[in-house]
């Protein structure tokens, strides 16, 4: 049986102020049809999956059932990054089925073309069946972004399945200049699929405290009942640099789908769109005068009026107010830190 299970267990500070911590990223009713992006991502996964399995924090249970509706949900009592998410959601699949193959997606990305990346999946998890490897949904790089991560290629098409040569964490801008032109880099979306016996023998071998421990939690009938604490014993530690980074069985699926990590308001007009002048206006109470390339968003009402100003990310959530060059969008992150330091968390 397929499987597929959604990370969202992310904070996703760099869309502060809509996302907080009892609303992260993937909760927001971003996409272009006012859905969460953590319900685009469930159906998703059901086009290509037999059962969905969310896997977030305790306290974002019930707002991912609400988002959601009709999913398990997998519960971390603490964060310990995705290694351990993965590999929790992986013993408890494989405790049922011991024939699985899942599929993992993150919660908070945005497809502008949902049926070519469903192919793109289906893909990998054939791949995954087949020759037992780890495949990987790469997207061809459309410009030479600094904040993802890459991909290099076997130059080997393989029906379409390439070998993954290496893990490339964030380039500079020259080296990220090559890779567009080279047509043997992908960006890395974080979508892969492997069988459950792959997973956890994976883990057995890159993190072997972390497949002792899942398999105990399971045995004890999951992370919610976990009367010992074991799941604080896992280290803290992401699947990529974990495992994909050392293990010698992956490949890639090429996919042109549209795809963004929706990773600052700088990303929005992506999901979004624009208008004649390129600015993204979300909200009725938007007005914009002779201005472009703004993001201009108001959650509540509130009315922002911007004339003569351009390439400005402008947001009003709730109880905060967010101002920044578009081009600076991915510092917001650092406000969080600035907040935590002058005792102002409780707007986070």
């Amino acid at each position: 049986m397929r499987h597929a299970v959604i990370l969202a267990g992310g904070s996703g500070t760099r869309l502060w102020p809509a996302s907080r911590r009892d609303r992260p990223k993937q909760l927001l009713p971003i996409a272009r049809d006012g859905e969460p992006l953590l319900a685009a991502a469930v159906s998703m996964a059901r086009e290509v999956a037999d059962r969905v399995m969310v896997v977030t924090a305790e306290s974002l249970a019930d707002a991912t059932l609400a988002a959601a509706p009709n999913v398990e949900v997998l519960a971390e009592p603490v964060g310990r990054n995705t290694a351990a998410a993965i590999g929790l959601a992986g013993a408890t699949i494989a405790g049922r089925d011991t024939h699985a193959t899942i599929a993992v997606l993150p919660a908070d990305q945005h497809v502008a073309d949902r049926e070519g990346m469903a192919a793109a999946i289906d893909a990998c998890l054939s791949a995954a069946e087949k020759t037992d490897a780890i495949a990987l949904v790469g997207i061809p790089p459309t410009r030479a972004e600094t904040g993802y991560g890459y991909l290099e290629m076997s130059a080997d098409p393989s029906d379409g399945v390439r070998p993954v040569l290496r893990f490339v964490e964030k380039p500079d801008r020259a080296t990220a200049e090559g890779y567009v032109t080279s047509g043997r880099h992908l960006w890395n979306a974080g979508i892969f699929c492997l069988t459950a016996r792959r997973l956890l023998a994976e883990l057995d071998r890159h993190l072997p405290d972390t497949a002792r421990i899942v398999r105990q939690i399971v045995a004890d009938n999951g992370a919610v009942v976990d009367p010992r604490g074991l799941y604080e014993q896992l280290p803290s530690v992401s699947f990529d640099y974990a495992v994909m980074e050392k293990t010698d069985r992956v490949v890639a699926v090429s996919a042109a789908v549209g795809w963004s990590d929706v990773g600052s308001w700088a990303a929005i007009p992506e999901v979004r769109g624009t208008d004649g002048v390129g600015n993204t206006l979300v909200g009725d109470t938007v007005v914009v005068l002779d201005g472009s390339g703004n993001v201009v968003v108001s959650d509540d009402g509130t009315l922002i009026a911007t004339v003569g100003v351009s390439d400005l990310v402008i947001v009003k959530s709730g109880d905060a107010i967010l101002v920044v060059k578009r081009d600076q969008a991915q510092r917001v992150r650092e406000v969080a830190a600035a907040l935590k330091e002058r005792g102002l968390g409780n707007y986070l």
